[in-house]
């Protein structure tokens, strides 16, 4: 059985042992965690003082350029899947059945396995294996809907991001989901290793820096 105390799951991004203890934190670019501020922030120290991240914009990102990455290097131009043990059903409405249909092939490029099972309902068999913690429900009903504006003979490269787009938020962390100190240092030094990862999916900032100098202003320091 688990210690008394212990975390009952491990977020799957969260999959990398933690930063050496050795390694100065200050040497960080994002620094090290803090505190969660207001369900949506974390604050964190580095050397020019205090960092602001939007932690599901900062994720989204991540997780984007991750699935990028693994389009790009998967042989069949497609997606790993991941079977799930259950199959995730839902009442789906006419156009997304008739899109489920339509699309299997894009679907399956994109790791997911939707399908008829009964009449008006879908099931999820399979979702990306680069999303372990999307809900697979939601997923497959956003990049259905997104489908839906793609026309059915082609897949081109904007709309494949836009849809990739989709999936990333369906793939990052929520907002109001608690963090541990360890999870937000995890996304910090993942932020850090992915390119572009100043900006959301959105071309919104995903992180501010307050520097010391900023700081001692607003407390009037050094006047």
């Amino acid at each position: 059985g688990s210690l008394p105390g212990a975390p009952t799951e491990v977020p799957a991004w969260l999959s990398r042992p933690a930063q050496p203890a050795a390694e100065p934190a200050m040497a960080w670019p994002l620094g090290r965690a803090l505190a969660q501020l207001g369900g949506a922030y974390i604050l964190a120290e580095n050397a020019q003082g205090l960092v602001i991240v939007d932690m599901h914009a900062a994720h989204e990102r991540v997780v984007y350029e991750r699935l990028k990455a693994a389009q790009a290097s998967a042989e069949t131009g497609g997606l790993a899947s991941q079977a799930l043990l259950i199959p995730a059903t839902f009442a789906a409405t006419a156009a997304e059945v008739a899109g489920a249909e339509a699309h299997a092939d894009a679907l399956a490029a994109l790791g997911l396995d939707v399908a008829p099972l009964s009449p008006g309902v879908l099931a999820v068999r399979a979702r990306p294996a680069a999303l372990p913690d999307a809900d697979p429900v939601a997923l497959a009903r956003a990049v259905l809907a997104d489908l839906a504006d793609v026309e059915a003979s082609r897949v081109v490269q904007r709309a494949r991001d836009e849809l990739l787009a989709t999936m990333a938020c369906h793939g990052a962390v929520r907002a109001n989901r608690q963090l541990t100190l360890p999870e937000m240092n995890a996304l910090l030094r993942d932020m850090e290793r992915t390119e572009r990862a100043d900006q959301c999916n959105h071309g919104r900032p995903t992180w501010r820096q307050v520097t010391l100098r900023e700081l001692e202003s607003l407390f009037l320091r050094g006047r």
